[in-house]
């Protein structure tokens, strides 16, 4: 009998900090070490591995309990078949119970909040002509349009060579302009989008038949440019993104809004915000 009672004992005294102590609540919800050891490792999934993951997984719980609590006053809390489907596919592997717990209710709360942003803020929104701009230019330099780019380019090109290059008419005149002085132009045709990153950077809001700054002892010129099949509905596509960055953005303050009104509280220490 004494044995089993050390032994009970020794277990207990073995037993890690983070075991299941309540280290904070929302709302009255509580939230365990238990629970933010099985969001760091969802997160560790998603690439996630910064120092303070703990840290940061607890603010990641309570943000998904303000966003459910806030998402309930619009019914629009999604259904388990619509979580399971979001989890199929983000194609988070084999879970523990306690990390796909955690994963049904994160993706729960993204699913909600997703659901209230498209009733209350985004209808609020308008794209300008300028916000357009910006994000087709944002597109165009991170990923390429589909757009079919004609382009000049002269490599090992001196910089007071570069400096007499005028504005040419055509692809032909621009070929010719280099030719004069020197170079050796190299003319090609491919989508925005095929092009390699560096170069994509520099044509992507280069006006036409206007010779890009000297950059790696080279310069470019788009001298002509085709919407290809692919363009489709991309005007409204980038409307769309714009609209939904700036409805992101007024979410985001009002999710800080949010928080600062919830009720919590912090038990430990180590996880003072």
């Amino acid at each position: 009998m004494l044995k089993n009672l050390y032994m009970a004992v020794l277990l207990i005294a073995a037993a890690p900090a983070y075991a299941a102590s309540v280290v904070a609540s929302v709302g009255g919800v509580p939230i365990t070490d238990t629970d933010i050891t099985a969001r760091v490792k969802l997160m560790a999934r998603q690439g996630n591995t910064a120092t303070d993951n703990r840290r940061i997984a607890l603010q990641n719980i309570i943000d998904d309990n303000v966003k459910l609590s806030y998402a309930q006053n619009f019914n629009a809390v999604p259904s388990d078949e619509d979580v399971k489907k979001e989890l199929k596919r983000m194609n988070l592997g084999d879970l523990s119970a306690s990390e796909r717990a955690m994963a049904m209710n994160a993706a729960r709360a993204d699913i909600a909040w997703q659901i209230v942003v498209a009733r209350t803020v985004l209808p609020t929104i308008s794209a300008s002509a300028e916000d357009i701009a910006a994000e087709r230019a944002s597109l165009a330099r991170e990923h390429g349009l589909p757009i079919e780019m004609t382009i000049v380019r002269l490599v090992d090109i001196p910089e007071d060579i570069a400096k007499k290059l005028t504005k040419p008419k055509n692809c032909d005149d621009a070929m010719e302009i280099a030719s004069k002085l020197g170079g050796a132009p190299q003319k090609f045709t491919a989508a925005q989008y095929e092009l390699s990153a560096d170069i994509r950077e520099r044509v992507a809001t280069l006006p036409k038949l206007t010779w890009s700054p000297r950059a790696d002892n080279s310069v470019l010129l788009v001298c002509d440019t085709k919407k290809t099949k692919e363009y489709g509905d991309l005007d409204k596509i980038i409307k769309q993104n714009a609209m939904f960055k700036q409805a992101m953005f007024i979410a985001d303050q009002q999710l800080k809004q949010l928080r600062r009104k919830a009720v919590i509280v912090i038990n430990d220490d180590r996880y003072k915000l």
